[in-house]
């Protein structure tokens, strides 16, 4: 589980890294994305074939980082949506 954690702080952060423009996202919601893209990754590497859903594999981790990319994208998109109606 704490591996799991520390995954998702890795993933989360070099998603951040990779992503062009200042993101206002805070440890915690970096933390999210990376775990939630880390089980994306997970996922994929499993239906592929390359490995289990919880082992960290090169596949899976690639996949993960750019999920938790798209997932920031998102989280700024719907963020920014709700700054612009208040």
């Amino acid at each position: 589980m704490v591996g799991f954690i520390i995954a998702g702080l890795v993933i989360g952060a070099l998603a951040r890294l990779i992503k062009p423009g200042k993101q206002n996202l805070g440890l915690i919601a970096t933390l999210l994305l990376g775990l939630v893209g880390s089980v994306i990754g997970g996922v994929v590497a499993n239906l592929l074939g390359t490995g289990d859903i919880f082992e960290l594999n090169v596949l899976g981790f690639i996949v993960a980082v750019i999920a938790a990319v798209l997932l920031i994208g998102v989280a700024e998109g719907l963020a920014g949506r709700r700054k612009g109606a208040g």
